[in-house]
């Protein structure tokens, strides 16, 4: 039988099949999804015209809107920064850089290589100079100071072997022998006073410890073994009272409260709970349909109320009158704006190469024209002067 297997060889929940439903919960959920149904279709209905909405006013104002604004923050901000440092400090820059160099950088190579080079060069063999002297002074000085203070370390050295030594030598030998007599006598009071100590104190001491102080000690520690135990059955007593008292009076009625009111309220509550959830869910899916049907119908009557309407007329009348705007106005005024824009791009260029040969000519008139560069003699002979079987070019044979 299935009550009498254990739990271990019992199946599991989940694959004993779906457990049948109580009669409750089919009581509830028909009336509970008409009324979810009828409460939630306008609901639905709202939201979804509210993203309707929000879609065409985001497609339609909001982010041509932010294009625009964006279009307007540039030209206002950045445009004319990024021009200023395009066309106005960088070109001022440059000029600055140029002056500089001329006026800062090449005179100061130059007085540098001319003036300050020599200079250093002649302060440098002054001090190799000088530095070699005093050198020179200083070996000298050092070999006189060495030879005194050798002699010095001499007479040093013989004061030491002929005075201080034997001096020190008997001075040792004295304290060595009063270091032995006042260790024989030390270690002959020492050896009283322990026999002392041993026999007036430390006998004494073990004997009341081993014949007064222990029995005296564990009579004590068993009086204290006795009162411990009779305390602890004490409080045992006293907590058993109270645990059985205390599951009397709360832990039992609570007990049965849970079981028999609690559990039963909160399975009805789950179900009710469970019921409206799927309920709502199911009620904002068909709800959902139901908007969708509407707004298609909507939609087709604004279609054709209002969009056809506007199809027929954008195409029937205002294509052909943009058609011949374009041709007859606005592409005139493009090739004439188009050939207005060469004529100025060829009148700037002009006034460049204008502006370029100045500098060019200004520069020349400053510093001269540039330097040409200098004929390097080649390695291989020219074509008049052909190898024979006596000459040769390469650097083992040539004479």
């Amino acid at each position: 039988m299935e009550w009498e297997k254990t739990p271990a060889e019992r199946p599991p929940a989940q694959d004993r099949g779906p457990q049948p439903e109580g009669c409750l919960a089919v009581a509830i959920r028909i009336p509970v999804r008409i009324v979810v149904l009828v409460l939630v279709v306008p609901v639905r209905m709202v939201w979804d015209a509210l993203v309707v909405a929000g879609r065409f006013l985001r497609d339609t104002v909001l982010r041509p809107l932010g294009r625009a604004l964006a279009l307007a923050a540039w030209a206002v901000f950045v445009w004319p920064w990024v021009t200023l440092w395009r066309y106005a400090l960088v070109p001022f820059g440059r000029a600055l850089a140029w002056l500089g160099h001329v006026l800062l950088v090449v005179p100061a190579v130059w007085l540098y290589r001319t003036v300050l080079t020599p200079i250093g060069h002649a302060i440098a063999w002054v001090a190799r100079g000088v530095g070699a002297a005093v050198a020179w002074v200083a070996r000298g000085a050092g070999a006189i100071v060495a030879w005194i203070l050798g002699g010095i370390a001499a007479a040093l050295g013989w004061v030491y072997a002929r005075l201080l030594t034997p001096v020190g030598r008997a001075i040792a030998w004295l304290v060595r022998g009063v270091g032995l007599i006042l260790a024989a006598v030390g270690l002959g009071l020492y050896t009283a006073g322990a026999w002392l100590v041993r026999y007036l104190v430390v006998v004494p001491a073990l004997w009341l410890y081993a014949w007064v102080l222990t029995p005296v000690g564990k009579g004590i520690a068993w009086l204290a073994g006795g009162v411990v135990w009779l305390v602890r059955m004490i409080f045992i007593g006293v907590g058993a009272a109270f645990y059985w008292t205390g599951r009397v009076l709360l832990v039992l009625p609570a007990l049965a409260l849970w079981r028999w009111v609690l559990v039963p309220v909160g399975r009805v509550l789950a179900v009710i709970g469970r019921e409206i959830g799927e309920a709502l869910g199911h009620a904002w899916r068909v709800a959902g349909h139901i908007s969708l049907a509407v707004g298609r119908f909507l939609a087709k009557v604004l279609r054709w109320t209002f969009v056809e309407p506007v199809r027929w007329a954008y195409r029937t009348l205002l294509t052909p009158v943009g058609h011949a705007v374009r041709d007859l106005v606005l592409r005139p005024a493009a090739e004439a704006a188009r050939s207005v824009g060469r004529t100025t791009r060829q009148a700037l260029n002009a006034a460049r190469d204008s502006a370029r040969q100045a500098r060019a000519d200004f520069r020349r008139m400053l510093f001269g024209p540039p330097h040409e560069p200098q004929p390097v003699a080649r390695r291989e002979p020219t074509a008049g002067e052909t190898r024979t079987l006596g000459s040769s070019t390469t650097a083992l044979t040539k004479d």
